[in-house]
């Protein structure tokens, strides 16, 4: 069974694995849950064919007082600098 990440975003800081498994176990076994706390997101693994629905029946509900944003995870870009950029805040040198 292929499975998808999903991206739940505005989570409070102080969610745990078990309610987001309360949340999404409707739509089928949990591969995995991943949680940033230090940035209150996290990442649910559901089967491919319940993405949809786990997405239109979370986006937008209410937990722990913040409503949460629900949708598939984009795939991580490894970023990188482009060069003579000044890096991520641009440049700071002076030319003398």
């Amino acid at each position: 069974m292929a499975t998808k990440s999903l991206y739940v975003g505005n989570l409070p800081y102080n969610s745990t694995e078990e309610e987001l498994r309360e949340i999404f176990e409707p739509y089928g076994p949990i591969e995995d849950i991943r949680l940033i706390h230090s940035k209150g997101f996290g990442f649910v693994d559901i089967p491919e064919e319940n993405m949809s629905a786990a997405i239109e029946a979370t986006n937008g509900k209410e937990v722990g007082g913040r409503t949460i944003t629900v949708n598939e995870a984009r795939q991580r870009v490894e970023r990188r600098d482009h060069p003579g950029s000044g890096g991520r805040f641009g440049s700071r040198r002076r030319e003398r």
